[in-house]
């Protein structure tokens, strides 16, 4: 009888596993037939599909497929039905945009209120919906969407060239746009900015993309240049190009080739710019002065800080005011730095950034407590700067002890509300972009309590990237567990062991890298765990003598892991056994790490605040505070981040690389 009942239920067992794959193609195949536009196969799986944890997504498929005929009943009746989904608020996005194209703005109207999931072009929608009732206030409202620097959705070009017509659009806003458009190198955008211009204003097309092309040549050909420099004697107005000094337009052209040659050559600009710069007005001059001195400063050229001072006057943007910080920081200059740092936005300095290096400025300056009293408040936040604020008061920044743990009741009631199941299968199914969506949808609302109940979830399905950034959400309650979870550690330590690398600093460059996630693939193609260049895995290979390495290997999780320990250990060999510097090098390439330093020995926290690409600095960052808490986690000696960054060594240092790749990878064995 009991053998009867164990075949009874694995029969049972095998069925449901049979029937949750035949589910699976199903579904599968339902995605297909509506991205292919077979909406007669989509139905006949949509009938297979009944019941089934997905099936909103099926219906929504539906929908869709014919949303330019479904009455507004259809489409409220689902977004009702499936509110705890995120497709209900994907589904009043879709819907919004086809009311705003049809212009039907008494539906618009009604539904925009209720949409979570807001953006630029629908909000233009939305104001053009309020101009067709005749609110008067909404074309005003409109002109904040014009001040930007990328293309706005064809959404905004009515209400544009409304206050165009309505004289609400003057030569300067005109200006100020165009000017943003060529700072971020967008110079498409500006062609079509400058059709806005009224009367004979207007930039030369052909000369705005020559100086885009090549800079130095459109410079070398202004009338007071010849081959080898400044012609001396009087300037002509007009250049053979035709761009004339006498025009804004001509001005502006040469500020963006200046600029755009300061860009990636500071020191070459200069002399073109000193020749020239009598032509300007001084509010020209200060504002390309800053221009200079902003591309300087992410070249750590000395010069940076003199610049920004032939820039007083101008009205120096946040961007412009942190590199101005960073220059000072490189020179030790504590007076410039709380100086830059008070000119910014009040929501920018009361970034963690700006709030620990003002403190640093007064305490270098005296003014201890006064440091002291913003270091108190931001040392309890847990990231780099809390940390480093930590450390200045004398502390070590630990861990919180756990003030909850989910009971078993609560894990299994969480696994069971709809929303989490549909999450769930999609993430089995390797959905993940979707799969996301769900959870994070899901997440809306949530307290403290029942964030730790739902990252508890996501770890015990492996879902570690869900578990780390819901666990990272809580303000109250922690679980630091959660928030630097440590998969594959009995594999992890061997690697380690035998690299002789600080397996605190491994998990957090993991954490940071992949979020564990072992099919991760960046978008430069980076791959695993360890997020490893394709050129790079087939280098450390080759190095370990792996026989018939293939690049699909890499996401397997000991090659992963044995590749990326063994680079990470060349690396960190190569920079001097520098965390830091081996960190920055990961992420940016070896060469660049070491054209970061000074001349002479650099503070850790300084050479980390003033690395030029800010996905690199925000990921040394983040690296180097995760090797914190990992330490703590794993019951280490208790080092502050101020330790760990440690003190980088200047550039007459010993560390040398050579090599083409920045990335991978551009220190070659001696």
């Amino acid at each position: 009888m009991g053998k009867f009942i164990i075949a009874v239920i694995f029969l049972a067992g095998a069925a449901f596993d049979a029937a949750a794959a035949n589910s699976e193609t199903d579904f599968l195949a339902a995605r297909e037939a509506f991205r292919s536009g077979n909406i007669a196969r989509l139905n006949t799986l949509s009938a297979r599909l009944q019941g089934h944890v997905l099936e909103p997504y099926v219906a929504y498929m539906q929908i869709l497929s014919h949303l330019k005929d479904a009455g507004p009943d259809e489409v409220k009746d689902f977004m009702q039905r499936n509110s705890d989904s995120y497709l209900s608020d994907k589904l009043r996005g879709d819907w919004l945009r086809w009311l705003g194209k049809n212009q039907r703005w008494d539906i618009f109207n009604a539904e925009y209120p209720a949409l979570a999931g807001k953006d630029t072009e629908l909000a233009c929608y939305a104001l053009q919906a309020r101009t067709a009732l005749g609110d008067g206030a909404a074309l005003r409202e409109a002109k904040a969407y014009w001040f930007s620097a990328e293309d706005q959705p064809d959404s905004c070009s009515p209400l544009f060239d409304g206050l165009a017509s309505n004289g609400l659009l003057t030569v300067d806003d005109v200006w100020a746009r165009l000017r943003l458009t060529l700072e971020a190198g967008n110079v498409s955008v500006a062609k079509h900015v400058a059709r806005y211009f009224p009367g004979q204003q207007e930039i030369p097309v052909r000369e705005l993309e020559r100086a885009a092309e090549n800079p130095a040549v459109f410079l070398d050909k202004m009338p007071h240049t010849i081959s080898h420099g400044p012609v001396a004697g009087p300037i002509a107005d007009r250049s053979p190009l035709g761009v004339d000094l006498k025009t804004r337009a001509g001005r502006e052209l040469t500020i963006f080739a200046l600029s755009r040659l300061a860009r990636s050559q500071p020191q070459q600009a200069l002399p073109y710019w000193n020749a020239l710069s009598s032509r300007f007005s001084a509010e020209e001059q200060a504002y390309v002065w800053g221009q200079l001195a902003l591309y300087a400063a992410r070249k750590h050229d000395p010069a940076a800080l003199s610049w920004f001072g032939k820039a007083a006057g101008a009205r120096l943007s946040d961007l412009q005011l942190a590199w101005k910080v960073r220059a000072a920081l490189r020179e030790h200059n504590w007076q410039e730095v709380q100086a830059a740092i008070a000119a910014m936005s009040e929501a920018e300095q009361n970034q963690g950034a700006w709030r620990y290096w003002k403190a640093r400025a007064l305490k270098a300056q005296g003014k201890t407590v006064q440091a002291n009293a913003i270091w108190l408040p931001l040392s309890k936040e847990f990231n780099f700067y809390g940390q480093l604020a930590a450390g200045e008061l004398g502390a070590v920044a630990g861990i919180p002890s756990e003030s909850f743990k989910a009971g078993e009741d609560e894990i299994k009631a969480m696994e069971k509300t709809p929303a989490i199941r549909r999450a769930l299968t999609l993430y089995e199914m390797n959905l993940r972009y979707e799969a996301n969506r769900e959870w994070i949808w899901a997440m809306r609302g949530f307290d403290d309590r029942h964030l730790l109940i739902a990252a508890e979830v996501a770890r015990r399905h492996n879902w570690y990237d869900r578990a780390i950034n819901t666990a990272d959400k809580t303000v109250q309650l922690h679980d630091f567990s959660l928030r630097f979870l440590s998969p594959h550690r009995d594999v992890m330590q061997d690697y380690v062991r035998e690299t002789g690398l600080d397996e605190a600093w491994v998990y957090g460059l993991i954490r940071q890298e992949s979020r564990f996630v072992q099919q991760a693939r960046s978008g430069v193609g980076a791959s695993g765990l360890m997020q490893l260049m394709p050129g790079t895995a087939r280098w450390v290979a080759k190095r370990l003598g792996i026989k018939s390495f293939r690049q699909a290997m890499v996401n397997q999780l000991d090659t992963n892991l044995a590749l990326g320990t063994h680079y990470l250990k060349y690396v960190l060999d190569k920079l001097d056994g520098q965390p830091l510097l081996a960190t920055a090098a990961y992420n940016a390439g070896p060469r660049r790490a070491i054209r970061w330093r000074s001349p002479d020995a650099m503070e850790g926290a300084i050479y980390a605040e003033t690395i030029p690409f800010t996905e690199t600095r925000g990921y040394v960052q983040k690296v180097m505070s995760n090797a914190v808490y990992y330490g703590n986690r794993f019951g280490q000696q208790l080092l502050s981040l101020k330790q760990r960054l440690g003190t980088v060594v200047g550039e007459n240092g010993k560390t040398e690389c050579g090599g083409n790749d920045e990335r991978a990878p551009s220190c070659e064995p001696e």
